[in-house]
């Protein structure tokens, strides 16, 4: 009992500590981005633009987001004033900060003006999100720590999603952009004072920066099997067909859910899914990673072939509160893993691509869903045969575990 009380408590020491609130505060920030978005739609919607002009424009504001590998090209390979990661760290940081301020004290500009500032915005953020993401593998992985980390990186940027949820739907009630660009800002500029207090990096050598191991690691880590591995062991994972549009759907014709309440179900498992995550940091320390990975599929497994008795308010409320949990233990096991598989001296650029492969996969997996639930025919029909494809494609994945060979990369992982 004490060891497991040990467990719920991994960051032992003061570096640790430093580390998860600099890695929380960052999260935090990127979640309350995701404040303009809801009073930016229904402006565009009271002017007059059209559902595709929107569209467009968040699609235009996503392009920071596809293209991550390539700062953490530029962060391994260009040392900025001597340092890899806290001198972007703070550039960054200003640039979304600038971006959102600018936004926030304009009253007036144009589609293409928002577009750009809030592109900007996305870019500062989404490099911060590679930036932390290479100081949590290259700190974690030493330390048996990337579990936990990532613990507490998605229960921040979770519980900023509840907030964003409530105040951003206050700031669209009253068409308040400005508001809602200003409150936004200020997250980043507190990362720029965290950056400043809270990262401590070695200066690089001008003379000897590691050009040639890092790209040692790049050559041997792109010619790393297990590296691909995962990443196609990832990819079939989210890849399996989901909901997606397909569900919203069901839960607006089908089951006649308002607007209004299927947010509140969003907010619900948000709110539960920072249990998850707090349930997966013990777990990363005290189960060895394949158990983790054997033990997520089957959690997924299971609460999927709960969606088939999701037929009302009251069974879609506690099916939300069950996804909330189990969906965030299986998804940092899989973070987990592709942190893991990363090859050392070139963190940055090989955990970006992994996410975006994990993204991509996700991404596919909802379009694949959508198109399966219009040719089933819609309806109850079509909806209990894409859960039941959903859930068999997800066990298909237990066959691919071996494959993985997850035992070698978590020790490899650990003595390097």
């Amino acid at each position: 009992m004490k060891d497991w009380l040990q467990h719920l408590h991994p960051f032992k020491t003061a570096e640790a500590r430093r580390l998860a609130i600099l890695f929380a505060i960052v999260y935090f920030a990127q979640g309350m981005s995701a404040l303009p978005i809801q009073v930016i739609a229904i402006s565009f919607k009271d002017h007059g633009l059209e559902a595709d002009d929107v569209a467009t424009f968040f699609l235009l504001a996503s392009i920071p987001w596809f293209i991550k590998p390539l700062y953490g090209l530029i962060s391994d390979f260009l040392p900025l004033f001597g340092q890899r990661r806290k001198s972007y760290l703070l550039l960054t940081s200003a640039l979304a900060c600038m971006a959102g301020l600018t936004a926030g004290f304009s009253s007036h500009y144009t589609y293409w003006e928002l577009a750009i500032l809030y592109t900007a915005m996305g870019l500062g953020l989404a490099y911060n999100d590679v930036l932390t993401d290479a100081l949590m593998v290259e700190n974690g992985k030493s330390q048996g720590l990337t579990g936990a980390f990532q613990s507490v990186q998605w229960t921040a940027v979770t519980a900023a999603s509840i907030i964003v949820g409530l105040l951003g739907g206050y700031f669209a009630e009253y068409r308040n952009l400005q508001a809602a660009f200003a409150v936004a800002a200020i997250f980043p500029f507190i990362v720029l004072l965290m950056t400043v207090f809270f990262v401590r990096e070695k200066q690089v050598d001008p003379k000897n920066n590691g050009f040639k191991e890092i790209w040692a690691a790049l050559r041997e880590g792109f010619g790393e099997r297990s590296v691909w591995l995962v990443a196609g062991f990832i990819f079939l994972f989210n890849f399996s067909p989901s909901f997606g549009p397909a569900f919203l759907y069901y839960q607006t014709d089908v089951l006649g859910f308002s607007q209004q309440y299927i947010g509140i179900l969003s907010s619900v498992g948000a709110a539960t899914s920072i249990a998850g995550a707090f349930i997966y940091a013990p777990l990363s320390r005290a189960m060895p990673l394949r158990h983790l990975i054997n033990f997520a599929i089957g959690l997924s497994v299971i609460t999927l072939l709960t969606y088939l008795a999701y037929r009302g308010e009251t069974s879609a409320l506690f099916i939300h509160v069950i996804w909330g949990i189990t969906g965030m233990i299986t998804t940092l096991a899989f973070l987990d893993l592709a942190a893991r598989a990363c090859p050392k001296r070139a963190e940055a650029t090989f955990f970006a691509l992994l996410m975006s492969i994990f993204n991509l996969g996700t991404l596919a997996s909802q379009n694949v869903g959508a198109h399966l639930y219009t040719e089933l025919g819609e309806g109850p029909f079509a909806y209990t045969w894409l859960v039941i494809i959903s859930t068999l494609a997800t066990a298909a994945i237990w066959l691919l575990v071996p494959l993985v060979h997850i035992e070698r990369i978590e020790s490899h992982a650990r003595h390097h």
